[in-house]
């Protein structure tokens, strides 16, 4: 139950324990599920802390639990503030890509020739990729923005992938909550899982990436236009940089196969973040591309945005979100 929270599994039996039966001496507790006396009192001592669980065991023996709405609100609160901090983490992260990208596409010189390779146009990027799949060892990493992606680019990847993954290689890969309704998309993510790779979906993403081996990172010229070409960067700070950007992503993407974030309440939700692009600024064409979503299905969830607020016109919605905390 509040495994979820991040609680043992012997801190959560113990707190279930107490909740059905208050006042009950900690002996009886810790004989109930044979726990010795140090981990019974690491357990107890976890769940006064959380403020589950009211400390005046410590003096009179008994376990007296505290209200489950307030534990609840407790245990939200500090999720809440640990999400906020991934968020600002994975800001600062993006932040350091972005400028690598912008210095490293700018340098063409000799002496950077083998740290840095420029490939105009799609056809030169997945030839290169197709080159590059045969060497990969360990690891393959991506971000797949856009939301549904071409058919044409899914099918022609899935014998790279099969290779890889018969190889021992992990991949694992980060679409766009939008592709559960791309079937093409959301049958290769499928195709991906039953063979062993790992898919997790985030409402936006703030490139096409690609890292193999932890040792080399493609990125877009243009980030707005993955089409014109990819940088291949082989410096080990870029890379890094890089790899810090998708790992805090992926810490906060939601596996393949759960639904996503919806909630208004949810920072990582959808809505939340139509609500972070258009306060950024975004046309509504820019959020819904952003989103790998139609322009009316953008459109549709302002509506919604607005009606939940009762907002009446793009102003009020700003307003009202920044009153609640939204943005």
């Amino acid at each position: 139950m509040l495994t979820s929270f991040g609680l043992t599994e012997h801190t959560d039996r113990l707190y279930r324990f107490a909740l059905g039966r208050p006042g009950c001496p900690v002996r009886q507790a810790a004989a109930e599920f044979a726990l010795p006396e140090a981990e019974r009192d690491e357990a107890l001592e976890e769940l006064t802390r959380l403020g589950l669980l009211a400390p005046s065991w410590r003096s009179d023996g008994r376990l007296h639990v505290v209200s489950p709405k307030a534990a609840m609100d407790t245990l939200l609160a500090l999720q809440q503030a640990e999400i906020a901090e991934q968020n600002r983490a994975l800001a600062r992260s993006q932040a350091a890509a972005e400028m690598l990208l912008a210095q490293y596409s700018a340098q063409h010189g000799d002496e950077e020739e083998l740290a840095v390779e420029q490939l105009q146009g799609v056809d030169a990027v997945r030839a290169r990729m197709s080159d590059l799949a045969t060497r990969i060892r360990t690891e393959s990493l991506a971000f797949m923005p856009g939301g549904a992606q071409p058919l044409a680019g899914l099918q022609a990847s899935k014998g790279a992938s099969a290779e890889l993954l018969e190889r021992g290689v992990k991949i694992r890969t980060v679409y766009l909550d939008s592709i559960r309704n791309a079937p093409g998309t959301l049958e290769h993510a499928q195709w991906l899982t039953l063979r062993g790779a790992e898919v997790r979906t985030v409402p936006a993403l703030p490139m096409r990436l690609w890292i193999a081996d932890r040792e080399l990172a493609m990125v877009p010229i243009d980030p707005a236009d993955s089409a014109a070409g990819a940088v291949l960067l082989r410096q080990p700070g870029a890379v890094a940089a890089f790899l810090a950007l998708f790992e805090a992503v992926w810490a906060t993407a939601v596996p393949f196969g759960e639904a996503p974030r919806k909630s208004l309440d949810d920072p990582l939700s959808q809505p939340r973040e139509l609500l972070r692009l258009l306060a950024q600024g975004y046309t509504d064409e820019a959020a819904a591309r952003r989103l790998g979503i139609s322009l009316r299905s953008e459109r549709r969830l302002i509506s919604e945005l607005m009606e939940k607020l009762d907002a009446q016109s793009r102003f009020q919605l700003g307003q009202r979100a920044a009153e609640h905390g939204y943005i």
